[in-house]
This record gives C-alpha cells, sequence and structure tokens, in this order.
C-alpha cells in the first residue's frame, strides 16, 4: 500500500477487527493504536521519502505465567502473548542491505554481502537483524533488502521481552516476504533465539521467542529443544474475573549478568554429577537421595536451586491443567507455591551483589496486602531486579494499579490482555 492509502483506511475503521483481535475492544485502546501506527508511517516516511510502497507487521512480548527459570534446562512452561508489542513499517527493495531505525535508537544498516558475526555489534539490535539474515541466507533464501521503521510499547527492560519481540518481528518480515511463510512460527522462534544466542552474545533459552511467534496462552514442554510439544490454551482469564497485571519496579539491572549465568550454570552443575547436561535428564528421586553426596562437591544454594527446578517443571503442568479444567482456586495456590519457591529456592527476588536493593520483594509484600487471599503474586521472568506479576480480580483493579504506580512511579503497573496470535502483517 501507498503510505497515504494505509492511514486512511486505517481511520476508515477497514482494520478495527483486527485491531480489536490484537489490543482488545475498548474503542480507547483502538483509537490510540490508530494515532500509533499513523505516527509510525508518517516517521517512516520521513525517514525514507523515497520509498513509495509500505507493508506493516506486528510482534508481541510475552508474560512467563509458569515455570521460572525451567526452560534451560529443557523443562515445561506456560506463558502468553500479550497486547504489547513491536510494530514496524517496511518497504521492499534490492539494494542488498537492511536498513532500520528504531524509535529513541540510532539507524542500523546491514549489508547482505557480509552476513558474519561482527564482534562490534554484540548487546546491539543490528547483530540480531544480521544474525536472523544469516540463517535465512544459509537455508537458500534470496533476499534484497529493505527500509524499516520500529515502535515498540513492549519497553526494554519491563520484563515482557522486548528482544524476542523484535527477533520475531525481523523473522516474520523475512519469512513472509522472503520465503512464502515456509518458516512458520515454531521454526522463527529458533532462529531468533540462533541470533541471540551467536550474533548478540546472549544465551538465552527458548521460551520468550517461541511465545512471540506462536502467540496465544501456550504450554511448551522442551524435553526436544528440536521439536518442543506446544499445547494451546483458551482459558479467558477476564472471563474468570481476573486481570493479569505486570509491575516494572525499576530496578536497575546493570552488574546482574552474573546473578543470571549463575543459574542456569549451578544447575548444570548438577546436572552433571549425574552425567548429564540438564536437570530435565536427572531422576528427581535419585536427585533427593544424593543431596548428602551433592554436598562434599556442589554448594547448598546449588542443590536447592535444582530443587526448585524439579518443583516448578511440576508445577508448570499442575497449572495447565487447572486452568483446562477451569480450577482458578487450584491455579492461584501453585503460583503461590511458585512464588514462595523462586524465592526460598531458587533465589531470584534480589541480588546479593545489592542486598539493600529490593524492589521485587517490596511489590510483593504490597501485592499481598491489596490481594489478601484472593488472586495470587510472584517474581516474573529472570529475576534479581525487575517485575512481578498478579493475578488481581477486577474489581481491585483500580486500586492495586494505583498503589503499584504510587510506589514504583507512574505506568510502572501494565493490565495485560493475552494476545491471540504472534508475528503477523497487518492486512485489513
Amino acid at each position: 500500500m501507498k503510505p497515504q492509502t494505509f492511514i486512511d483506511r486505517l481511520n476508515s475503521g477497514e482494520f478495527d477487527s483486527l485491531l480489536k483481535k490484537l489490543y482488545g475492544e475498548s474503542q480507547l485502546e483502538i483509537e490510540k493504536q490508530k494515532k500509533r501506527y499513523t505516527e509510525a508511517v508518517k516517521s517512516f516516511k520521513e525517514l525514507y521519502p523515497e520509498r513509495e510502497d509500505i507493508k506493516i507487521y506486528s510482534a508481541p512480548g510475552r508474560t512467563e505465567i509458569g515455570g521460572n527459570h525451567t526452560d534451560h534446562q529443557h523443562g515445561c512452561v506456560l506463558a502468553a502473548a500479550v497486547n504489547l508489542d513491536v510494530i514496524a513499517v517496511v518497504s521492499f527493495h534490492n539494494d542488498g542491505v537492511i536498513r532500520l531505525k528504531s524509535k529513541g535508537y540510532e539507524k542500523d544498516l546491514i549489508d547482505l554481502s557480509d552476513l558474519s558475526v561482527h564482534t562490534e555489534e554484540k548487546g546491539r539490535s543490528a547483530a540480531i537483524i544480521r544474525g536472523i539474515a544469516s540463517y535465512f541466507n544459509d537455508k537458500g533464501v534470496a533476499m534484497g533488502g529493505f527500509d524499516a521503521y520500529t515502535t515498540s510499547d513492549v519497553l526494554s527492560g519491563s520484563g515482557l521481552s522486548s528482544s524476542a519481540a523484535f527477533e520475531t518481528l525481523i523473522g516474520t518480515i523475512i519469512d513472509l516476504h522472503y520465503n512464502g511463510g515456509n518458516a512458520g512460527s515454531v521454526e522463527i522462534a529458533k532462529i531468533g533465539q540462533y541470533a541471540e544466542n551467536k550474533y548478540f552474545g546472549k544465551g538465552s533459552g527458548l521460551m520468550d521467542q517461541m511465545v512471540s511467534s506462536v502467540g496465544g496462552f501456550v504450554y511448551i514442554d522442551f524435553l526436544n529443544t528440536s521439536e518442543p510439544i506446544i499445547e494451546k490454551h483458551s482459558f479467558d482469564f477476564e472471563k474468570a474475573g481476573y486481570s493479569i497485571c505486570i509491575t516494572d519496579t525499576k530496578g536497575s539491572h546493570s552488574d546482574l549478568t552474573e546473578d543470571y549465568v549463575a543459574v542456569p550454570s549451578e544447575m548444570k552443575k548438577i546436572a552433571a554429577y549425574f552425567g548429564k547436561n540438564v536437570l530435565r535428564e536427572v531422576d528427581e528421586e535419585s536427585f533427593y537421595e544424593a543431596v548428602p553426596k551433592l554436598r562434599n562437591t556442589c554448594t547448598d544454594r546449588e542443590i536447592m536451586r535444582a530443587a526448585h527446578f524439579f518443583g516448578e517443571n511440576t508445577r508448570a503442568e499442575q497449572e495447565a491443567q487447572a486452568l483446562e479444567n477451569g480450577d482458578t482456586d487450584r491455579f492461584f495456590e501453585l503460583v503461590r507455591q511458585s512464588g514462595e519457591s523462586s524465592a526460598n529456592l531458587l533465589q531470584n527476588l534480589y541480588s546479593c551483589k545489592k542486598p539493600t536493593e529490593q524492589g521485587i520483594p517490596l511489590a510483593i509484600m504490597m501485592s499481598k496486602r491489596i490481594l489478601q487471599d484472593s488472586g495470587a503474586v510472584r517474581v516474573h521472568g529472570g529475576g534479581f531486579a525487575g517485575t512481578i506479576q498478579a493475578f488481581v480480580p477486577v474489581k481491585k483493579i483500580k486500586e492495586y494499579s494505583d498503589e503499584m504506580n504510587r510506589i514504583f512511579g507512574e505506568g510502572s503497573c501494565y493490565v495485560l490482555r493475552i494476545r491471540p496470535v504472534g508475528g503477523i502483517e497487518i492486512t485489513a
């Protein structure tokens, strides 16, 4: 479409059905998104005035609902795509380069004739783009290049995986336009992980990319990471009278790399005692039987973190079953158990290097004060600093979000909806 044609069709209501699917039924939200998309198209035109034809793409952030630090041990997770996303305005060409400007960041330029790892790009979005392009190129997909402008409301550091959303977005753009959509959502997730691991320099698991790419509310078993088992669920928290809230406690993630890396490495150290690579391969009863001997070669924290994995991995499956049965009481009981395990065994509510900075425990304390015996609250995502997740009765949403925003700053609390689809092209 021509940029102005898209804007005219957008404002005439032709895209309303899709927008409601992505962002909810609220007319206020739909108007907000129309303004956002319009501004994105206008920003694209300012950057690339010579480009006359555009396509629009979107990829969502995600929220982890069950399975805290289980995916990197080939365990099980329960997670959902959410109504916060990153969108891209794209124009394709045959210049042999990808030019991409993200709102608030410098423009990236990727020469498609050089798709090797660039050390100086590690930790930057350019590395992600180059890594994804490289993967498709190695599979024989011919790419001419494109110019793009992106804007995201999956804020960096919000715990909703802005990086996975961006990876899914780039993978979706290339797959749909140059590969006829043949890779599909599961492969796009793997491509995103490949780029993040090899090019970006971060050893992530596969959960974030998989949920963003597949979309919806999903239970994933990573026993075989090459062919993960994905089960879609249809439980509607809103119809059950609850909303999913994520609160960003605004804790700094600086200097926490060692904390994040320690979790999988310590779990793998326990697995290595049994001659295995990951804890999913270790028999749980054999682990508990071996605890006295484990203490001769492993630390107590390593043992407790392994115990967290075994309990959490089982809970993720039980949580999925509880929701399938419509048993919210059982589900919330399991969420509370998950939160206690993360606090006491996994120990990822704050960093030992920053013992006085305890935003996550503070947010959980204040959440419990409001929720009392209703709903549930727990650490969300990697932990140590960042976000918490709460299941809040609809009647308490205003009280809850007001209190979280009062403590951690306006805009800290996100009231989320589950988005039914992953990375897509925006079409009427």
